[in-house]
């Protein structure tokens, strides 16, 4: 997706999903930054959970999937 699009999706979910539990499988973590319990899944089952910066400070699966795709390492 362009950024316009991707941006427009993200204020649609945002809305769509105030006051209710939203469950949301995302390739590209910006969708689920501002979530307030994300769990990340590995083949092993749930590797860690926590909210966006927890996670990132915790330098886990999901600090490196988020580093990798600041680098444009992956998708």
């Amino acid at each position: 997706l362009d950024t316009a699009t991707e941006a427009a999706i993200q204020q649609a979910l945002n809305e769509l999903s105030s006051g209710r539990t939203t469950l949301i499988i995302a390739h590209r973590l910006a969708t689920v930054r501002h979530a307030h319990r994300i769990i990340v899944l590995t083949e092993n089952g749930i590797a860690e959970q926590g909210a966006h910066d927890a996670l990132l400070n915790s330098n886990g699966v999901y600090a490196k999937l988020h580093s990798a795709q600041q680098l444009g390492l992956v998708g």
